[in-house]
């Protein structure tokens, strides 16, 4: 007799009920989508930033290039003429105007005489004296001692040649650069939870939207301090956020201290471009070799700028205006009749955030570290544009691929994650937008833009 085998079969565990995101998970929903809205919205803005900055920290060659015949003094030894001979020679080379300033040659550079007119508003004439023979090697239109082609791509860097309304655009790129790294960095964190995992992309990933999702945040990583310097740095002299950070300077007693010169109206000056005068003057530039002697023996040393006073007798100002590390950013007024220094102001005695706003400012500029601050920025704004590709590369590669389903880009990651917060990051939340909205508004204001319309939408689909 067949005996039939006992038929076994394995228990069925019935499937875990599907569980709603958690609070924990709507705060990193939330980040995501701000994440990735704001990386698609604002890249643009920020490609623009980091193209025209990138261009901006070549300037130093780019003047050697076109205005090394003005710049660099055909005769490089030999005894130096005094400076009132110099002074003389540009302003017979240039009888309009009125002596402004003057920059003593230093090392194998031409002395600069500066002129101001009233035609020429903000800019000024600057006259390029070999300070060996007293020839005069040429004149350029600056603006604060920049040259004509440093000034045209600072102009295109802030506002793209637009005036006001185009400093919207550099603004807005600045406001939103932190907030797109920190997110970034959280998110990876929230991927790898180790921080040497994090250094490195997920190089043993196949190709495709992981591997580039790797590259995108891992190079977001290396270069995330560097952006957040210039995001901070950026705002400080923005049209809108600039302004609240001017009057945090003001009740934080932040600002430059004034050079009180007797008979000049005190200013703080210390602008973006640095000092300059723009009073024109009438005095003898006879003075202006004792003023420089007084200066060197109170130990002002390498680069300095003359700027004359209004009217003869007034004390003459001398600046320190080396921005190179270590800075050397004093200041004295000095009485030429008397040969004295009369007033004082040292970078050492500045107020910290008065000293960090200034170096802050210069790293921006890549001029505080010289060949290597160049270097530093021109590789963060190569990294910024390689994090920007990948991330719009990754949008990209996550399209639906399927015949029915064939789309141009992938889909934004879900909605509706930030109603789901916690009540007390939702009543901490909101007026910690409404404040972000003052102190930085084209971050505030679109953000709550952003929170707005996603919770109206997701309403209406819940409908």
């Amino acid at each position: 007799m067949a005996v039939t085998p006992e038929l076994t079969t394995a228990p069925v565990i019935p499937a875990p009920p599907a569980r709603e995101p958690g609070r924990t998970g709507a705060f990193g929903a939330l980040l995501l989508r701000l994440h990735f809205y704001a990386g698609v919205l604002v890249a643009p803005f920020l490609v623009v930033a980091a193209v025209t900055g990138l261009l901006y920290t070549a300037t130093p060659q780019l003047d050697a290039i076109l205005y090394g015949d003005k710049l660099t003094a055909a005769t490089t030894s030999g005894p130096t003429l005094p400076l009132a001979d110099q002074i003389a020679a540009a302003r017979a080379s240039h009888p309009d105007g009125t002596i402004a300033a003057v920059q003593p040659a230093e090392g194998d550079g031409t002395t600069r005489v500066v002129f101001a007119q009233p035609d020429l508003g903000e800019n000024q004439h600057t006259v390029y004296v070999d300070p060996h023979t007293g020839t005069v090697q040429g004149r350029l239109t600056t603006w604060y001692g920049s040259t004509p082609v440093t000034t045209w791509l600072d102009d295109l860097h802030r506002n793209l040649h637009l005036g006001d309304l185009g400093r919207n655009y550099s603004e807005l790129a600045a406001s939103w650069l932190w907030v797109l790294t920190l997110g970034g960095i959280v998110l990876w964190w929230r991927r790898r939870r180790s921080v040497r995992k994090m250094l490195a992309p997920e190089l043993s990933a196949r190709k495709g939207v992981r591997r580039t999702r790797g590259w995108h945040a891992a190079t977001g990583l290396w270069i995330s301090l560097g952006l957040l310097i210039l995001a901070a740095t950026g705002l400080t002299w923005s049209r809108w956020a600039g302004g609240n950070f001017e009057v945090a300077l003001d009740a934080l007693d932040g600002r430059r201290p004034a050079l009180e010169v007797p008979g000049v109206t005190p200013s703080a000056g210390g602008g973006h471009h640095g000092a300059g005068s723009e009073a024109p003057v009438a005095v003898d530039p006879a003075q202006a070799d004792t003023v420089l002697a007084v200066a060197r023996g109170n130990g002002l040393t390498g680069p300095v700028e003359l700027s004359l006073p209004e009217t003869g007798g007034s004390a003459w100002t001398v600046a320190g205006i080396d921005n190179t590390w270590p800075v050397r950013l004093d200041q004295i007024a000095v009485d030429p009749a008397t040969a004295t220094v009369v007033a004082r102001s040292d970078f050492a005695d500045w107020p910290v955030l008065a000293q960090l706003t200034k170096l802050g400012v210069q790293a921006h500029m890549g001029i505080l570290f010289g060949v290597v601050n160049q270097l530093l920025l021109a590789a963060l704004a190569i990294g910024l544009l390689s994090v920007i590709l990948w991330g719009y590369r990754m949008w990209w590669q996550r399209r639906p691929t399927r015949a029915d389903r064939r789309a141009l880009v992938g889909t934004a990651p879900p909605r509706g994650a930030w109603p789901g917060l916690p009540a007390w990051a939702i009543v901490a939340g909101v007026p910690l937008v409404f404040a972000l909205g003052w102190a930085l508004p084209l971050f505030g204001i679109p953000l709550a833009a952003f929170l707005l319309i996603d919770a109206l939408t997701t309403v209406r689909r819940r409908a």
